[in-house]
């Protein structure tokens, strides 16, 4: 159990690399390459294709009838809507704001928690999100570059995070009774419907010329599919098998600092604009901050497991 625990963790804070890395570069391919609705349209389908490869070869499990419509809310809340707004709002406004943003996810994920699935919410959990969310308030009023900021697309990220938060949270029960490959094959099959199912999609993804995108940018669009979608949205409900939505969204409090460590490495490489000037020792501060709210949160996990097993013992 413990190994299982552990591998949990690894899994979210690999799902959160992926996240800080897709902040910096798939602002790079909108809107000049591809609009935010089909690349969103690409990231859906492509994923939800290889999902069901997977799932008819290795899973093959049913679904009963009555979890359909928890499947359809957790594909529209979590892939549709979130990745809508994310992508709509990461085209408007900075990656820096957008990695900062997101940090308000766990909070929602705990209220969401407590009112839905009755999670208790204990003073280490509460410590943890309190010392997290000061570390970001904090980032947030130093961390922006003065360029490419908006209040629309920040906007749009803050819905985004409401989405994400309502997404972990309803998918808790149905990983507790099916295989995590099933439950996202299916997730992605309804979110991809309801994304063909928006009006622009299918109209910008007719108008979008394909041949004249260059070789860089297709590279990115396929690590955004691979990458930041089959692969992160498998590793969050494998990771959910394990821990409580609340922990996994606390995660996300890495986000203002992988986002900034990969503007960092990646503009050093041509790949990115340049925001080597925005790091200071203030900012590794609250950085370490936001690390100690994760700790304290993701760490309560650990304290129930030793209890549970002194109690078996």
């Amino acid at each position: 159990m413990r190994s299982n625990l552990f591998k949990a963790h690894l899994a979210l804070f690999a799902v959160n690399a992926l996240y800080g890395a897709n902040h910096v570069v798939a602002k790079g391919v909108m809107p000049e390459h591809l609009t935010p609705s089909v690349f969103i349209f690409l990231r859906a389908a492509g994923a939800t294709l290889l999902f069901w490869i997977i799932n008819l070869l290795f899973v093959r499990e049913k679904i009963d009838r009555k979890d359909f419509f928890l499947l359809a809310a957790c594909g529209l809340f979590g892939v549709t809507i979130n990745q809508l707004f994310f992508f709509h709002g990461l085209s408007l406004t900075s990656s820096i704001n957008s990695g900062i943003i997101m940090t308000i996810n766990p909070i929602l994920v705990v209220f969401l928690s407590y009112l839905i699935l009755k999670e208790a919410i204990t003073w280490r959990k509460s410590l943890g999100i309190i010392l997290g969310a000061i570390g970001a308030i904090f980032l947030t009023l130093t961390a922006g570059t003065g360029h490419g900021d908006s209040t629309l697309g920040d906007i749009f990220i803050f819905i985004n995070a409401m989405s994400y938060a309502m997404y972990l949270v309803l998918v808790k029960p149905l990983m507790k009774k099916y295989a995590p490959l099933t439950v996202i094959t299916y997730v992605f099959s309804f979110g991809l419907t309801f994304v063909v199912c928006y009006p622009p999609t299918l109209a910008e993804l007719s108008m979008t010329d394909f041949a004249s995108i260059p070789a860089d940018i297709i590279y990115v669009i396929l690590f955004v599919i691979l990458g930041v979608t089959f692969l992160t949205y498998l590793l969050t409900v494998y990771g959910l098998k394990f821990l409580t939505p609340s922990v996994s969204s606390a995660y996300i409090y890495l986000q203002p600092v992988l986002v900034m460590l990969f503007a960092y490495l990646l503009s050093s490489v041509g790949l990115a604009e340049d925001y080597t000037d925005t790091i200071t020792l203030e900012k590794v501060l609250y950085m370490l901050l936001i690390f100690t709210g994760v700790y304290l949160t993701s760490s309560s996990s650990f304290i129930r497991l030793k209890r549970k097993s002194s109690v078996g013992n």
